[in-house]
């Protein structure tokens, strides 16, 4: 039993939890059709005309035909995205933000990404004009690369442009985080709280970082909400992570499903580019779309099993924190009150958990926990239970 309540179609998590999702199907089902829709009318062509008559190098072009249609889909999704990000958050009071700084945050995730993907784009027209159709290749290389860079300044770079942080001043906690490192083998840099509550009433922890910028990440409405012996547990999941190295295991991972899915998406384009444009070459500018809906349609079919992947990695994290702390019932209660505070469906079908989820839903996670309990106390009594 989850809640006092088990009628959940009673309550707001079912109905916030579907609404989330079919906003999400509705979001990619819009995009697949835009792009359809833009090569079966050849829009892509005839922007690409337009941009070309403004004699730009073709390197600008590129850039300006990227940006222009990225622009074109904000601008078109804005208001699923406001309904979504904002109205939804508010009429389920999981936020009391002002629209003035969620349209702040929006802006600034904007030029995040526009910074971040700009070299990107660069590199992908350079390789893709020099090795053409083994573009796959080189492309996949510098994602690699890419990845660790961004592994390492994410929490020192990225993440300060959104939140501040200070250090966790409770010593009780910081002593327990030290015994729990030990454990784990890992020396963490820092144990920061930051302002997660200046945009949502939901509560989260995270562990960042490679090499020297590895750090705990707690949000203050954690801290604020959860018990010492929650936030441990909690702690110990994150630290778990670690101890199981699945950073390292997903960069890699990673790594080897991007080489994979590129080659195919470079064969797959250019087989299709001849049906869409007979005579039509891989560098052109104006066939980027096509490029882009045959990605699209490959990380469909990989998404529900890099997110499979991610729940056995959460499952590993939840086992490592109640060995480590013993705290099998306190980390269940912490489990259900992180779900509680969050919105999260407790229990979703189980298609919708494989399409949708990177966790376990809280049901799995607590059975397993309570299979570890159970272990754990025949272990302790010298008592085998036969079933």
């Amino acid at each position: 039993m989850f809640y006092a309540d088990d009628s959940l179609e009673n309550t707001g998590y079912k109905k916030y939890n579907r609404t989330k999702i079919i906003i999400k199907v509705s979001q990619t089902a819009f995009f697949f059709v835009g792009l359809i829709v833009m090569l079966a009318c050849r829009l892509n062509y005839s922007l690409y005309s337009v941009i070309s008559n403004w004699r730009y190098s073709e390197l600008l072009s590129f850039l300006l035909f990227v940006y222009i249609l990225d622009f074109g889909i904000t601008i078109i999704l804005f208001p699923v995205s406001f309904y979504s990000g904002y109205l939804l958050e508010h009429k389920y009071n999981l936020t009391s933000q002002k629209f003035g700084a969620w349209l702040k945050e929006e802006a600034k995730d904007f030029l995040v990404s526009f910074i971040v993907t700009l070299p990107l784009l660069l590199l992908f027209y350079y390789i893709l004009h020099t090795y053409t159709a083994f573009w796959w290749l080189p492309f996949g290389i510098i994602l690699f690369f890419f990845s660790v860079v961004m592994a390492q300044l994410f929490p020192i770079v990225i993440f300060p442009f959104f939140h501040k942080s200070v250090p966790v001043e409770n010593e009780d906690l910081m002593g327990r985080i030290s015994r729990l490192s030990d454990k784990a083998g890992v020396k963490i840099e820092k144990i920061l709280s930051f302002d997660m509550s200046k945009s949502t009433n939901k509560a989260n922890a995270m562990f960042t970082g490679l090499g020297k910028t590895k750090r705990i990440l707690l949000g203050d409405t954690l801290l604020n909400n959860f018990s010492v012996d929650e936030i441990e547990t909690v702690i110990a999941h994150e630290l778990g992570h670690y101890k199981h190295k699945h950073i390292i295991k997903n960069l890699f991972t990673g790594t080897f499903v991007s080489f994979f899915s590129l080659f195919l998406i470079a064969s797959v384009y250019a087989w299709a580019l001849k049906l869409v444009n007979p005579g039509g070459a891989i560098t052109d500018t104006a066939s980027l779309p096509l490029l882009l809906l045959v990605a699209m349609v490959l990380g469909l079919i990989i998404s529900p099993l890099m997110s499979g992947l991610s729940r056995k990695y959460e499952f590993q994290a939840d086992k490592f924190a109640v060995s480590e702390t013993g705290k099998h019932d306190i980390f269940i209660e912490a489990l259900q009150k992180l779900n509680l505070q969050n919105l999260g469906d407790p229990d979703p079908h189980p298609l919708v958990e494989w399409l949708f989820y990177s966790h376990p839903s809280i049901k799995n996670r607590v059975k397993a926990v309570e299979n570890l309990k159970g272990i754990a106390a025949e272990n302790d009594s010298g008592i085998v239970q036969v079933e």
